[in-house]
């Protein structure tokens, strides 16, 4: 049996002509039009009691397929004995766990590793002479699998028994082929530590969701997942030529070759944070260098900022020091979304526009403290007026997430995370200079709200 939760992006207001109701959900953000039978369905859909026929399958699969229901599964058609665990090692073994095949494979390590003489005889050890990468590693790794599904784990990952227990089940549905669970970071009594436990770029958050470039979930990383081992291997595996980015390029060619990705945070696993401050900010560097390779290999999916047009223009005359003109434009947009929308009821359209006004404002003030602030300053030296945009838009972000969370935390590590934010720039910006690809600079534009079917 599968019953659907709802994304928390949901909303359901009744139609305006009153014929059913208007879904509003996803990533990013769909509208549906649902008959008073499919509104029906929807709610039958949480327990699993919903008709097993064609059309409500179909309707379903629409839901997810948008990101607006995440399925949970009873039961897959595997179960731990069906993995094969695959560890690039460097330096060290980790902790190895009996139960399941392991193959640790030592890239090209001095001197080479060995496993402790108390290894579990499911452990098998492989080597790389010369040090290629965790991706060639895993890839040699990938070549000694025999079971239909192969899990990777990062030698920093942390895991405890059961954690496959809530991403096997996924596999039930046969076009899904890679899931993830949540990779939260090692609690510690260090200030790193608890900088980590919040600002990790791999902790993906508390809510289900699919993985697709442009979404909520736009990547997951290979420090935990598990995938279809003939699939992966169709796809050539991870790409070698990458050491940094490659688990975000497997997740995008998968995707691009009509496969489904799944974020699990049921199961949770944990990574162990980098040691000191310079080591955390150069790995935030090899993030932001992995951009614009990234960018090259999939055209447009690295935007910084992704919104409609009338969004951009209402915040380009904010820049411009029109705010008048600004709440022009917004309110006319807001109305010709109303008349647009003529199903919805106008109090929804009106919160949808001013939301994707506030969200763009978001978006080009993360952008301008991230990828955009060596331009952002540059501009703030040769021209004064500029300097009150920057400064709002430096401390707007933190000072939202502060009223949201009711917390002081976020103001207290604001300094710590536009070091975090400057560093993947500077990766981003000698990517880009390098590659000579812009993609990750470009900011892209959408037609807002998107139609689904229901």
């Amino acid at each position: 049996m599968t019953r659907y939760r709802r994304d928390p992006s949901w909303r359901a207001p009744e139609r305006a002509d009153g014929r059913g109701a208007v879904v509003i959900a996803g990533s990013p953000l769909r509208l549906f039009r649902v008959s008073t039978g499919g509104a029906q369905v929807l709610a039958l859909a949480e327990t699993g009691e919903q008709p097993p026929t064609d059309t409500v399958t179909r309707m379903l699969d629409r839901f997810v397929e948008a990101g607006a229901l995440h399925p949970v599964h009873e039961a897959g058609p595997y179960s731990p004995a069906d993995v094969t665990v695959v560890v690039p090692a460097f330096g060290e073994i980790p902790p190895l766990h009996a139960g399941v095949r392991i193959i640790v494979v030592d890239d090209g390590s001095a001197p080479p590793l060995q496993l402790p003489p108390d290894s579990p005889p499911s452990v098998t050890l492989t080597r790389v002479e010369a040090n290629a990468g965790p991706a060639a590693a895993r890839n040699a790794g990938l070549d000694q699998v025999t079971t239909p599904l192969v899990a990777f784990l990062d030698t920093d990952v942390q895991v405890q028994d059961g954690w496959l227990d809530a991403l096997l089940p996924h596999f039930a549905d046969p076009r899904v082929v890679l899931v993830a669970p949540r990779v939260c970071s090692a609690t510690g009594a260090s200030g790193l530590s608890r900088y980590e436990a919040t600002h990790s770029p791999l902790d993906l958050g508390a809510h289900p969701a699919r993985v697709a470039a442009g979404t909520r979930v736009s990547y997951v990383p290979a420090a935990a997942l598990v995938c279809r081992t003939d699939v992966l291997r169709a796809a050539g595996g991870f790409d070698a030529d990458m050491r940094v980015g490659e688990d975000v390029d497997l997740v995008w060619r998968l995707t691009e070759l009509g496969h489904r990705c799944r974020y699990e945070p049921e199961s949770t696993v944990h990574h162990r944070p980098r040691p000191t401050w310079p080591a955390l900010f150069r790995q935030r560097m090899g993030y932001g260098r992995s951009a614009a390779p990234l960018a090259q290999r999939h055209p447009g999916a690295l935007a910084p900022v992704r919104m409609s047009g009338w969004s951009a223009g209402v915040w380009a005359l904010v820049a411009a020091r029109r705010p008048m003109w600004a709440l022009a434009l917004a309110a006319g947009t807001t109305a010709a979304l109303v008349r647009k929308l003529r199903h919805v009821p106008p109090t929804e359209s009106v919160r949808l526009a001013t939301l994707g006004h506030l969200a763009a404002g978001r978006q080009l003030a993360n952008a301008v403290t991230r990828v955009w602030w060596p331009l952002a300053l540059v501009v703030a030296v040769f021209v004064p007026k500029s300097r009150a945009l920057l400064i709002a838009a430096v401390a707007a972000p933190p000072g939202a997430d502060a009223l949201r969370s009711r917390s002081v935390a976020p103001l207290r590590d604001a300094p710590l995370r536009w070091a975090d934010d400057m560093a993947y720039a500077t990766g981003v910006w000698q990517g880009v200079l390098r590659e000579r690809e812009p993609g990750p600079l470009t900011p892209g534009f959408t037609t807002w709200p998107r139609r689904g079917d229901g």
